[in-house]
């Protein structure tokens, strides 16, 4: 329900939201919510922001890099001398290492959830997922939690 001057938008189930003037009195209480159980703006955000990491593949959490390469940088060097070498900030690239685990994730749960693949295909792809979390694991040196690393198949 919204407030107005001289009306509320009040929002029904069969027929949306309809504006409803202050000065109606047939009002019939269906459920009364008592306060302390009202949901506030902010609790609601938070509701949001988890159903959005659980579903959306958006990376909205804070990963963090350890403390020792803050303020770092990556640098390939060819063999080559004729060649420049490259610096790239740590961050910068963490941050794609990141983008990467987490599309790997997403690209999981689709796998798992895909209503045309059968068990056998699944398990199939889910393979090489495994695999890919496997080369990764190089990098979770530069991950400051374990529970951030990438985890792949204890066979390899």
């Amino acid at each position: 329900m919204r407030l107005h001057v001289a009306a509320y938008d009040v929002c029904f189930i069969q027929s949306g939201l309809k504006k409803v003037g202050k000065n109606y009195s047939n009002w019939e209480v269906v459920e009364a919510v008592p306060t302390e159980e009202a949901v506030t703006f902010t609790e609601a955000e938070h509701s949001l922001v988890r159903i959005l990491r659980a579903w959306s593949g958006i990376n909205l959490e804070n990963v963090p890099l350890g403390e020792r390469w803050k303020n770092g940088k990556m640098v390939l060097q060819s063999d080559d001398p004729a060649y420049q070498s490259k610096e790239v900030p740590i961050e910068t690239f963490f941050h794609k290492i990141v983008m990467m685990r987490d599309r790997l994730r997403v690209l999981e749960q689709n796998i798992n959830s895909h209503k045309k693949l059968d068990d056998e295909d699944k398990i199939n792809l889910q393979q090489y997922i495994t695999r890919c979390y496997g080369s990764m694991t190089t990098f979770n040196i530069l991950f400051k939690n374990r529970e951030d690393y990438f985890v792949g198949d204890s066979k390899e």
